[in-house]
């Protein structure tokens, strides 16, 4: 063990002026160590001393007050005796999110779901465990009416508006509680499309899914992903349902991604069979089914939990492989009319999907720009070098647009909820949902993972709750249909259309562009015109190649429509220098990637047969391809 000693003092004499130099000073009181160190007793790394300096953790503040893009758009779309009541409710809310339900949030992240199978003398009991956050977060969902404002319908065709933008300021901090918001709301809109032929379905879960008191509120998963694919479901769907005497259903197959299993009820694809044993494959052979998850007595419906899934993000829902082996349930669509009956719910959570996309990149920016007042590096704090500040304004420029686009959609949706819309605007919006879904999610990858960069190492430190950020990100790129899967929704919306969806997207942006009078957005509105003929263009020109073309053409709609958003906020009466200058650095990028790529002759059978030597170039297996 090392003694301290007392250090003669000619030697602190010889030191202390040796040290005269010098710009720092330690405590004056020098001790010797019997190993013959010299130390300062006061020295700020000594034993277990750390040092002084510590980094400053970001702060959120009110979330409404500080978001002036949502607050405008609000503004501007909804009458003011109405948006007054929800001004007053959003501002309170944007406060909680940053509080006690931050808290609930972070606590989410640390205290997993698990799952006990069997009990300690062998019993299957597959008991689902959550923490009491998550159970928190139930109940301030029903409080809160994040599902009950757009059902309600106090604030008629703005009531969706007003859901979304309170749903859009609780997702960061929700614990990803988020997810099974989303299918709650989507399991709603099905039960009230189908309500006049299943009343006893309204009255046995629709009241309680809209409802606002959490003893009541029950929340829903959907059930349709299984182990032959995800969005494939026509041929993906095994599982099969057997009518029972009293009219109901048993059903037996497997679910392999089952989000929220912890929910009170499901929505299920299944194929009937017919009195002798058989079922039809295909879309035609699949009806909806509704089931409750649990039995009067609290057991699982004859469902055993196999596992919950390892996922890369989003690992506070309870995601599970389910067996149904004899799950009770009831057919609530016609035969084969399954796939049709969850369009309206596919609305809902893929507008839930960019809702989440836009909320966490004004989340990450908003950590990111206060670290910015906070974080001194190389002798300056980071808000004073404009490298960082061009990085963090274009990280702001895809967020604002992010924010239109969902807004605007959800306007729309609402406007179709209250049965206002016009032919025009539902064209448009059958078009531009999952564009919205798909582009949304690319963005907040990107925008997330350039956010993370803004904290240096910390972004890289799992404490600090920002690498989950990016994790769940991902996510929002893969649920509810891939990148390219949407792509080729968005062919088929126009196909179906017979090209009056085109149209109307064509007439609502030449609108939009041509009620703007603001000299400093000329540039832009000309490109973003030029864009929309030349979209308009492409699609009655290449109708053979169109397939390969699909994602290129759904980006060219989406930055082409949202650059018509930001231009539109941007020729506001109450606008902003902010609205006009990131109006125009949208607009300031290729808006129109489809006609780049076209020009090149990238959709070829040349490039096409290019593209898969490439990509099999030295595979190992040729006898696969």
């Amino acid at each position: 063990m090392l003694r301290l000693r007392p250090v003669p003092l000619s030697v602190i004499r010889r030191i202390s002026k040796s040290n005269k130099s010098t710009t720092s000073s330690a405590h004056p009181e020098i001790q010797e160590l019997e190993d013959g160190r010299i130390v300062h007793t006061g020295m700020p790394f000594a034993h277990a001393k750390i040092g002084n300096f510590f980094q400053e953790k970001p702060e959120l503040g009110n979330q409404f007050v500080e978001d002036s893009l949502l607050q405008s758009y609000l503004k501007r779309n909804i009458p003011q005796e109405l948006y007054s009541k929800i001004q007053k409710d959003l501002k309170k809310f944007g406060q909680r999110v940053v509080t006690d339900i931050y808290s609930l949030h972070l606590q989410c992240d640390r205290e997993l779901p698990q799952l006990e199978q069997c009990d300690a003398w062998g019993n299957r009991v597959d008991k689902l465990i959550t923490s009491h956050a998550w159970k928190q977060m139930h109940d301030i969902s029903a409080e809160e009416g994040l599902i009950a404002i757009a059902y309600e319908r106090k604030f008629k065709e703005w009531s969706r508006l007003y859901q979304m933008a309170k749903n859009y300021l609780f997702s960061p901090s929700a614990g990803l509680y988020s997810c099974p918001l989303a299918m709650t709301d989507g399991a709603s809109s099905i039960i009230e499309a189908i309500g006049d032929k299943n009343d006893w379905l309204k009255q046995r879960a629709w009241l309680r899914l809209t409802n606002r008191d959490p003893k009541q509120f029950w929340t829903s998963g959907q059930w349709m992903t299984e182990r032959k694919g995800g969005s494939d479901v026509a041929r993906g769907t095994e599982t099969l349902a057997q009518l029972q005497p009293d009219g109901s259903y048993t059903l037996h197959g497997y679910k392999w991604f089952s989000s929220a299993t912890d929910a009170d009820m499901a929505f299920t694809l299944a194929r009937p069979l017919d009195k002798d044993g058989l079922s039809f494959n295909g879309t035609s052979g699949l009806s909806l089914f509704y089931l409750e998850i649990r039995d009067e007595s609290g057991n699982l419906n004859n469902i055993q939990i196999q596992k919950l899934k390892n996922k890369l993000g989003t690992k506070q829902v309870p995601t599970a492989e389910l067996l149904l082996d004899g799950t009770r349930a009831f057919k609530v669509s016609d035969d084969g009319r399954g796939v049709a009956s969850i369009s309206n719910m596919l609305t809902i959570t893929r507008m839930h999907n960019a809702m989440s996309a836009a909320s966490g990149m004004r989340r990450i920016v908003n950590m990111a720009r206060d670290y910015t007042t906070r974080r001194t590096a190389f002798g300056n704090v980071l808000k004073d070098y404009p490298l960082h500040i061009q990085t963090l304004a274009r990280m702001e420029v895809e967020t604002r647009a992010a924010t239109l686009f969902f807004l605007e959609m959800s306007r729309l949706l609402g406007k179709e909820d209250s049965e206002t819309i016009s032919n025009e605007e539902k064209q448009l919006f059958r078009l531009m949902t999952p564009v919205l879904k798909l582009y949304t999610g690319k963005q907040a990858v990107a925008v997330t993972s350039e956010g993370l960069e803004c904290f240096g190492g910390q972004g890289y430190i799992e404490d600090t709750g920002l690498p989950g950020m990016l994790r769940d990100a991902q996510v929002l790129t893969i649920w509810e249909g891939t990148t390219n899967i949407l792509s080729l929704d968005v062919l088929r919306a126009l196909n179906k259309s017979k090209g009056q969806a085109l149209k109307s997207y064509y007439d609502v942006i030449d609108s939009k562009l041509n009620s703007i009078n603001n000299e400093t957005l000329e540039v832009s509105v000309d490109r973003v015109q030029q864009a929309a003929g030349s979209i308009l263009k492409f699609a009655s020109q290449n109708t053979d190649n169109v397939e390969m073309a699909a994602r290129d053409f759904s980006y060219s709609l989406a930055r082409t429509y949202m650059g018509a958003l930001m231009l539109e906020q941007a020729n506001q009466v109450d606008s902003t220098p902010q609205d006009v200058y990131a109006a125009n650095r949208w607009c300031e990028q290729d808006l129109c990637p489809v006609i780049k790529h076209k020009s090149k002759d990238i959709y070829s059978k040349q490039i096409a047969d290019s593209n898969f030597q490439l990509v099999f170039d030295g595979y190992s297996r040729p006898s696969r391809l």
